[in-house]
């Protein structure tokens, strides 16, 4: 039995940057709709702010294919059940096999390829996992060159994608609505929790997008209204405000999403050490920078350690995944029908009791809208229901209608920003951020308040954190510009065989 692909990368590639150039920069749920023939055509200020997303997002899956073209692969990690390693191709991403975590792999493989069916014949494989893997992996690199392989997480996805699913198409209008393509905003929710609003890690990291329950106890304290972090529909919004800022810093999402992971001075480091390496731009300066510290972590974490710190494997990787990924957002939203999700802002505190008298849900029904919901929707908070419901408060699904005029504009203008990491530390540029805070919070809309509590947050990090002064101590010191270049002549020592 041959386990289907869903693209293969390289049409993977062409496909999405195809997609990103022939829709107008019109969003994802917009293109849904219209081949619904119910579309509801955005102002061309939200349009403008689209376009000018989806070609920052083209601009990016063309330096993936260029600089990481294996990363169509990480589609496979959640689509396949648990309890296998799959084996892909490094130069292009495709997948080569599916092999059993236990079980007989000469005998229980599932090739894609026929023509490599017969390339463990004869071959002797260790009984430890770890070094059998690599034992295939030398036995396919001499037929097909790099190889990538990992184990399979679809348990990770599948229920929640059950449970969840219908509710894509709203957390995509969300994501749209800040400048954030919807496939790349949830492609990172489905790697972060699965889709699962409870999702909480060992660290503490909640929900949908895996924020800490610290960071987002800030935002709530800097939020006029009440954040409950266990709901999805809620989440997105922040999620989506704080990765465009980010995109908009970096001119990219691909060191705005690896931001989330590894954390900011993590990732200032990389661009930095990219820029020495002669990226052209902040995403290849990412790119070249994470390669460059993969590398030396590989020759001696001690000796380089300075160079990228806490920067490790998976940071390297989890740009790769998200990309990846996106594909099975498209994937599950066309596989499930989809439901609207209304929400409503509680004037006082409703309890789960009066939300199944009054709309006859069950109290599953409800707490899949509402994961958060134990007992009550404190006052101030949003409850999520399938149809609006006036008792329960104010609508406030931003997501129903076009944006403000007022706050399309100002996005427009926030997201064409010049980016600049360097820049974006200095005096003067932190008075331009709080400018924009206050035009956003004073469009008096929902996305307006969110964008505010998002750009609040940013300045605390960019300003009242040491984050700033370790990238310049970085980026000037003479004894790390040492380190980096005797990096540079092993790596080239290494590379020539020597």
């Amino acid at each position: 039995m041959t386990i289907p692909e869903i693209a293969k990368p390289a049409g993977l590639v062409v496909g999405l940057v195809g997609a990103v150039l022939l829709s107008g920069g019109r969003s994802h749920t917009e293109l849904q709709a219209q081949e619904a023939g119910s579309v509801n055509l955005a102002p061309a200020v939200e349009l403008e702010v689209r376009q000018y997303a989806r070609a920052r997002y083209g601009a990016d899956l063309t330096a993936m294919q260029r600089l990481r073209p294996a990363y169509g692969f990480w589609q496979h990690i959640f689509k396949i059940p648990d309890g296998r390693i799959i084996f892909g191709s490094g130069e292009d991403g495709r997948l080569l096999a599916t092999f059993p975590t236990r079980g007989d792999w000469l005998q229980d493989g599932i090739w894609e390829e026929p023509a490599l069916e017969q390339v463990l014949d004869g071959v002797r494989l260790p009984s430890n996992l770890d070094r059998r893997r690599d034992r295939v992996e030398e036995e396919l690199e001499t037929i097909v060159g790099s190889i990538v392989h990992n184990p399979t997480r679809g348990r990770f996805l599948a229920p929640h994608a059950e449970r969840y699913g219908g509710f894509l198409n709203e957390w995509a209008t969300i994501y749209e609505r800040f400048g954030v393509p919807a496939e790349i905003g949830l492609a990172q929710a489905i790697v972060e929790s699965g889709l699962n609003g409870r999702a909480r890690s060992r660290a503490q990291a909640l929900g949908l997008c895996q924020w800490l329950r610290r960071n987002w106890n800030h935002l709530d304290r800097l939020d006029p209204n009440v954040i409950e972090a266990f709901n999805q529909t809620t989440q997105a919004g922040y999620c989506a405000a704080h990765l465009t800022i980010l995109a908009t810093m970096y001119g990219s999402f691909i060191p705005a999403l690896s931001e989330h992971h590894a954390g900011g001075v993590n990732v200032g480091r990389t661009v930095i050490n990219g820029m020495r390496l002669g990226g052209i731009d902040t995403r290849e300066q990412y790119l070249r920078g994470a390669e460059f510290a993969r590398d030396l972590r590989a020759i001696s974490i001690q000796r380089y350690r300075l160079l990228f710190r806490t920067y490790g494997p998976r940071s390297f990787l989890y740009a790769e995944m998200v990309f990846g990924n996106a594909v099975n957002v498209q994937r599950l939203t066309a596989e499930t029908p989809q439901e609207p999700v209304f929400a409503m802002r509680t004037p006082r505190a409703v309890s789960l009791a009066e939300v199944r008298q009054k709309t006859g849900l069950s109290t599953d029904e409800v707490k899949r809208y509402n994961p958060a919901l134990v007992r009550r929707v404190p006052a101030g908070a949003n409850l999520y229901l399938p149809s609006y419901v006036e008792e329960f408060g104010t609508d406030v699904s931003f997501w129903h209608r076009n944006a403000e005029p007022e706050f399309a504009a100002v996005l427009s203008e926030f997201v064409q920003l010049q980016p600049g990491v360097e820049r974006w530390h200095t005096p003067a540029f932190r008075a331009t951020l709080a400018e924009f805070q206050r035009r956003f919070r004073e469009t008096g809309s929902e996305e307006g308040t969110v964008m505010a509590t998002a750009l609040a947050y940013i300045i605390g990090d960019l300003f009242q954190s040491r984050r700033g002064a370790i990238l310049e101590e970085f980026r000037s010191s003479g004894s790390i510009e040492r380190l980096f270049q005797q990096g540079v002549e092993e790596l080239r020592k290494v590379a020539a065989g020597s």
